[in-house]
């Protein structure tokens, strides 16, 4: 049944409903997008946390981050076949619940796990173990505790989570475009759109600010005193609280999804010139959707050839491979943009979330912004659209590409090639721990793993109680050098400014095309296809996109990696990498990404062109028709006279 924006009370009176106007819903909406958003955000800020906490590599992670597009992948041929045939509010509330059940699953891991255990962790008043050469204790009952079924279940679990949230996410943004296109009129549609598309951005970089903060306090310090915490944020063994993050995420996905129970299943179509809200009485005309009429079993029948119709528009299907071409380069910088910030410019976990979500993600938001404001001002055409596009992304190849030769030269660590070997005569005789990782930098400007693989016999401390030198390193200077505690560096921390400010143009240059694209792709299939359309676009994009792209990048990081760590005789996560291969492989698929989003934009001009000069010859071979057929009747009539 038709919901109605005005009801009639006992007195007869008109009685006007908040949530029969669109513009409640794109408030709604927004937010919605906003809190879902958050925990994506939460989980790409806190990937190298993870890695670190949990002994992931790169590739790993990557899974972990691109899981929730399995169920996401899976489950978007029921959008497509749903339509606007369902009670599309009360779906997009449904899924926003399951979001908050699956962010409260995702930070079970931390009360299953025990404290977090690195090396040299003092357990109690009597453990002497300190890192030294000679004086390191067993590792068993850390084996032990590594090989608990509660340690085992940890990344199976994150796992789970992450597909949940995909499964909740699958009703969310398609059902809202598709709904607030069909009830917004045709001159507000881009700007509630541009608005939409807005806060995909706002909200990863409310993720990322936010978790910078949370990254900041100690992973347990719901279980430990603060007199117990050892380490400080500024240590390569720092793990924040990054379970947190998903606790608040969840409460804001419950109080996004109330709103959704009060929304009518239709609501009368937006007046450009008069809106709803002044002209309660407009209703929506009745649409004929012949999609509607099919049963799940004929909807999966015809399903390849609705597709191939679809599909076969080269506008829509360049279009949308230039999209993913966007959402892979996206997906894979959003994930670990992060942590090349941090290994590149020795930068703290939270600092390098902090450079994302508060300058790079806010320029990407604008750039979406004033790409729905220009459709909205000049209602641009799709063959304006696609020009614009091709602009905007032949600029952004000017800014990407210096960004690959500006960056740190790899630290001078010991154990990686070239430099010497850690298990060098000089520490032979420490019989250090496989596991060991407390970095110290040596007087000879040589970064060990641990003091141990410095050979260092003894150590200074401060007033804390906390090692600052250590003094009689076999390893350096012949035995007469010393180490401070903490990383060299890579000592080009100067280059992050630069660095920053041209991947925030990139940023905000490649998000200028995204409602000027996303317009085009609804104004170039029929109105009957339009949700399904949309649902196609966003399997493509997960397909394609979502899914490989955070795994492919993690997998490139991986191969720069010069030294991996090892606990209980298992290979963890990676301890050093190689700067200048990470800089080079990580940026140069962006440069690929955007090179190939070109092309397809290219592409479509092209289309666009020779279909214009089809419909001139067209239209000229049809007056050229009407004009013989006009002289044929006169030389008829002047025969007959």
């Amino acid at each position: 049944m038709v919901a109605k924006s005005i009801n009639m009370n006992s007195g007869g009176v008109r009685r006007w409903s908040p949530f029969s106007s669109i513009k409640v819903f794109v408030f709604c909406h927004s937010f919605l997008q906003l809190a879902q958003l958050l925990v994506s955000g939460f989980m790409k800020s806190s990937i190298s946390t993870i890695e670190r906490r949990y002994g992931l590599s790169s590739q790993k992670s990557g899974i972990l981050a691109a899981f929730n597009e399995v169920g996401n992948t899976v489950l978007i041929i029921f959008v497509s076949f749903l339509g606007s045939r369902v009670h599309r509010p009360r779906f997009i509330g449904g899924g926003a619940l399951l979001a908050c059940l699956a962010s409260l699953l995702m930070a079970l891991p931390h009360f299953l796990s025990d404290e977090y255990d690195y090396t040299n962790r003092i357990r109690s008043s009597t453990d002497n173990s300190s890192g030294l050469c000679g004086t390191s204790s067993s590792s068993n009952q850390t084996c032990l505790e590594q090989d608990s079924p509660a340690q085992q279940m940890v990344y199976p679990l994150l796992l789970l989570g992450q597909l949940l949230l995909g499964i909740g996410a699958v009703p969310i943004q398609p059902f809202g475009i598709s709904y607030i296109d069909d009830y917004a009129s045709r001159k507000n549609s881009p700007l509630y759109l541009g608005i939409l598309l807005a806060v995909t951005s706002i909200g990863p970089a409310f993720g990322f600010i936010t978790g910078s903060f949370i990254l900041k306090l100690y992973v347990d310090f719901d279980k430990l005193s603060k007199d117990k915490i050892e380490l400080d944020p500024k240590d390569l063994r720092w793990v924040g609280a990054w379970w947190l993050n998903f606790l608040l995420a969840s409460g804001l996905l419950f109080l996004s999804a109330l709103p959704y129970l009060f929304f009518p299943r239709e609501m009368p179509k937006e007046n450009a010139a008069d809106d709803v809200e002044s002209r309660p009485d407009s209703k929506q005309p009745e649409r004929t959707d012949p999609m509607r009429e099919l049963s799940f079993i004929q909807f999966l029948k015809c399903f390849p050839r609705i597709a191939l119709r679809t599909l076969r528009s080269p506008i829509y299907l360049l279009v949308v491979l230039g999209l993913v071409n966007l959402a892979a380069l996206v997906s894979g910088l959003g994930t670990f943009m992060g942590k090349f910030i941090e290994k590149q410019f020795s930068q703290t976990t939270s600092f390098s979330n902090m450079m994302i979500g508060g300058i790079g993600m806010p320029l990407a938001v604008l750039g979406i912004v004033l790409g729905g404001v220009l459709m909205r001002r000049f209602t641009l055409s799709v063959n304006s659209a696609s020009k614009l596009c091709s602009a905007v992304i032949f600029l952004c190849v000017f800014f990407a590409l210096p960004m690959i030769f500006i960056g740190c030269p790899t630290q001078t660590i010991a154990g990686s090639f070239p430099v010497r070997s850690s298990n060098h005569a000089c520490n032979s005789a420490c019989n250090c721990p496989q596991e060991a990782f407390n970095p110290v930098c040596g007087s000879d400007g040589v970064e060990f793993r641990s003091p141990c693989h410095a050979g260092c016999l003894s150590r200074q401390m401060d007033t804390n109680g906390k090692p600052t030198n250590f003094t009689n390193c076999t390893c350096i200077n012949e035995g007469l050098g010393t180490a401070r505690q903490g990383t060299c560096g890579s000592g080009c921390s100067h280059l992050l400014l630069p660095f920053m400010v041209l991947l925030s143009l990139t940023c905000f240059i490649i998000s200028f095309a995204q409602t000027p694209s996303y317009m085009m792709i609804l104004r170039t299939v029929p109105p009957e296809d339009k949700s399904f359309a949309v649902g196609v676009q966003y399997m493509l994009f997960r397909v394609l996109a979502f899914l490989p792209g955070p795994v492919l990048y993690g997998s490139v990081i991986d191969t720069t990696c010069i030294m991996w760590g090892q606990k209980c005789g298992k290979r963890t996560s990676c301890l050093y990498y190689n700067l200048d291969k990470f800089r080079q492989r990580f940026l140069g698929l962006m440069v690929v990404f955007v090179c190939g989003a070109l092309l397809c934009f290219l592409l479509t001009m092209v289309v666009l062109r020779r279909r214009a000069q089809t419909e001139v010859l067209e239209s000229k071979g049809g007056y050229k028709l009407v004009e013989e057929k006009k002289a044929s009747e006169k030389e008829q009539t002047t025969v007959k006279t």
